[in-house]
């Protein structure tokens, strides 16, 4: 008599979902894929989710759900906020140098703008994120590593823009490593935020970096 194959915990199946697709595209991985890499069974999953699509939308949600509690974490680890800022902006960019990189995102990205729930998902993470971001600002005013006039509304939008964008950049000119290109970008947008709100000199661009570290490329 062959053993019961285990159970395993939500937080197990996501885990090795995230692995799985690090490395492959949507159109690359069944839910045999993930349900192997769980040490589960395709109907496993089945049972669990209906499909590979209930997969991704649950997914979806749990990583927006977490979204929050992942900024709180680089807190925690970075008690400046240019300097846990800057660490969101180099975990942002390790996806440009993943297997598929950035293809693979855009493949992601193609679906959770064109399936409602999985946009819903990703929208709400786009909100913690922005949400995120302004709290990171203020609170980088308010400890002087930004001039007190900066408008954190304003400076989280364009900090969103900044990253994405820069990453996007970064892939079609593929010099030098991602997360040093859109640091390059990142502290280029803040200066100029915090110029354009009063603050001026050497001085201004070693708090903005927040801990002291040089400029990628310095």
């Amino acid at each position: 008599m062959s053993p019961r194959p285990r159970k395993a915990s939500d937080e197990q199946i996501f885990a090795a979902a995230h692995r799985i697709i690090t490395r492959l595209g949507p159109a690359q991985w069944t839910l045999a894929d993930i349900a192997a890499e769980a040490g589960l069974t395709a109907g496993a999953l089945v049972q669990r989710f209906g499909s590979k699509r209930g997969l991704m939308v649950t997914l979806t949600e749990q990583v927006a759900a977490a979204t929050p509690a992942m900024f709180e974490r680089l807190r925690e680890a970075h008690p400046s906020p240019m300097a846990a800022l800057r660490a969101y902006a180099g975990w942002f960019a390790r996806m440009g140098e993943s297997p598929g990189g950035v293809a693979h995102h855009l493949a992601y990205l193609q679906m959770d703008l064109a399936d409602p729930e999985l946009h819903r998902a990703v929208r709400e993470q786009a909100r913690a994120t922005r949400a995120a971001l302004r709290a990171m600002l203020a609170d980088a005013a308010a400890a002087g590593e930004l001039p007190a006039a900066v408008d954190p509304d304003a400076l989280a939008r364009a900090v969103e823009v900044t990253v994405s964008g820069s990453l996007m950049a970064w892939a079609f000119h593929q010099e030098g490593r991602a997360a040093d290109w859109v640091l390059h970008d990142l502290d280029a947008v803040v200066g100029a935020f915090a110029g354009a709100a009063g603050a001026t000199g050497d001085g201004v661009s070693s708090r903005l970096r927040g801990d002291g570290q040089a400029r990628p490329g310095e």
